[in-house]
């Protein structure tokens, strides 16, 4: 009864954020395809699909399309995880056009910005000519966006906290590496708490204190 009980409520979970699964599902059939492919393919076939400066002045649309349909890495398990513990409740608490809103926002201006950023440097001097070629794939802006969005769903006082975790992941290595990525990841952040407007009418934000009051007199005998 319990087994049958937990897979209910997993079933029940993933038809609430049908997006988030969608696109993990996506996700998993091209990292098992690259995989498969020979190295010198693979180098190809990713760098054809990089939002870099070339693939965006030449097919913009395409490569930024292509791009979220990777994984920069090529390890899908761990977006398993992050997918179900942060796009999953983002969907579900903003339903599916808004969080989707929320991550294209993130996932394409993070992109232009930081690819913006890699020009300028080229133009003076601090970055090598070859950067325009630079390999740019995967998901994480979208999920940095999706992450700041989320601070909306908390209550406070645990609202600060959650923003002072979320801060320290992208700022820190914004701080000590500052590649274009870690500046693409910091202003994905930065849009999705620019999204509070897309909360509203979403309900009262969650309080972890009640949840674990009502955990409590669940399992109290």
């Amino acid at each position: 009864m319990r087994i049958s009980a937990g897979l209910h409520k997993v079933v029940a979970y993933v038809r609430g954020a049908p997006g988030t699964y969608v696109w993990l599902g996506m996700l998993f059939v091209t990292t098992v395809a690259v995989h498969l492919m020979s190295p010198e393919f693979e180098q190809e076939f990713l760098r054809a699909r990089s939002t870099n400066i070339t693939g965006l002045s030449e097919n913009p649309l395409r490569v930024l399309f292509a791009s979220a349909m990777l994984i920069d890495g090529g390890i899908w398990l761990p977006y398993l995880v992050l997918y179900s513990l942060f796009h999953a409740p983002a969907e579900r608490w903003l339903g599916t056009v808004r969080w989707l809103v929320v991550c294209l926002g993130a996932h394409v201006l993070a992109t232009l910005i930081s690819e913006g950023a890699v020009l300028m440097a080229i133009w003076e001097g601090r970055a090598p000519f070859s950067s325009v070629d630079a390999l740019d794939i995967g998901v994480s802006y979208a999920l940095a966006g999706v992450m700041g969005v989320l601070t909306y769903r908390i209550a406070m006082p645990w609202r600060l906290g959650y923003l002072a975790v979320v801060f320290a992941v992208y700022a820190l290595p914004l701080a000590v590496s500052g590649t274009f990525t870690d500046v693409g990841h910091f202003i994905a952040l930065l849009i999705g708490l620019a999204c509070h407007p897309l909360t509203r009418g979403r309900g009262e934000p969650w309080n972890p204190k009640e949840t674990l009051r009502a955990f409590r007199d669940n399992v109290r005998p």
